[in-house]
């Protein structure tokens, strides 16, 4: 199963349980291929409305499937990690800046991946 889970510095809430399984840092500062340039992050970021968050959405989408399509080793082997292992794809949102948790770059990636492995679990927020 393939899903998300939200990072959180200091100490983590009782309400908010690290999930079992394999967990995977897909922030903006990580070499994770899932991860969203920093420019494409500030630039929402710095006006988060949902005008930006279509922006947001299409060129991280757009940036992924380069990837993919330049070398899919690493999304192949993250969906068949996922396909036997609980996999949970990071991030802080939702944050301050960013409260709602469908606009986190890790809901865009688990459409990705769905998309291109229909087989695959995947649990959405």
């Amino acid at each position: 199963m393939l899903g998300r889970y939200r990072i959180v510095r200091g100490k983590r809430p009782p309400d908010d349980p690290l999930p079992k399984g394999i967990r995977q840092d897909t922030r903006k500062h990580t070499h994770h291929f899932l991860r969203p340039s920093e420019e494409i992050v500030s630039e929402y970021l710095a006006d988060p409305t949902s005008a930006a968050w279509k922006r947001f959405e299409r060129e991280y989408r757009k940036l992924i499937a380069e990837r993919f399509k330049e070398d899919r080793r690493p999304f192949d082997e993250l969906a068949e990690l996922a396909s036997r292992e609980d996999v949970w794809l990071g991030c802080n949102c939702p944050t301050e800046r960013n409260p709602d948790v469908h606009h986190c770059h890790t809901v865009v990636a688990l459409d990705f991946m769905k998309k291109r492995y229909p087989k695959l679990k995947v649990r959405f927020p």
